[in-house]
């Protein structure tokens, strides 16, 4: 009967850390730090018999190389979107677009005065003189 030792290395999977950042648009991703998996050395006892492993006993676990969190930032920044054909205030980009306190239904509205200044595409302007909602 004789013994040795024998080493080997595993894997050690990194965490993912997720901060959510007003600064940054809503569903915007970016990672500011990259994940690095760690590495653990196990070292253990084989214990032989006529040369056929008897036994195997885990004698030592130590981490070798530390992982490294991986930190993920999502962004929650609510960034509204203006129809570029307006300009003055912001006609936002809906399926319908009405002037507040008008008789439109929406569903959303401008409060103006807005200047067109591509195509009408909300009819803001009924008088035609280049001004919407005034």
């Amino acid at each position: 009967m004789q013994t040795r030792t024998e080493t080997e290395t595993q894997k050690i999977a990194f965490q993912t850390k997720t901060i959510y950042d007003s600064s940054l648009a809503k569903g915007t991703k970016k990672v500011t730090t990259r994940g690095v998996p760690g590495v653990k050395t196990l070292t253990y006892q084989i214990t032989l018999t006529d040369g056929v492993q008897t036994a195997k006993k885990l004698i030592k676990s130590e981490i070798t190389k530390a992982p490294v969190t991986q930190v993920v930032r999502v962004g929650t920044k609510e960034t509204r979107q203006c129809d570029p054909n307006y300009s003055g205030a912001c006609v936002p980009i809906a399926s319908d677009v009405d002037c507040a306190g008008g008789s439109g239904n929406g569903p959303a509205y401008v409060v103006g005065p807005v200047r067109v200044v591509g195509s009408d595409i909300y009819d803001l302007d009924r008088d035609g003189d280049g001004i919407g909602c005034d």
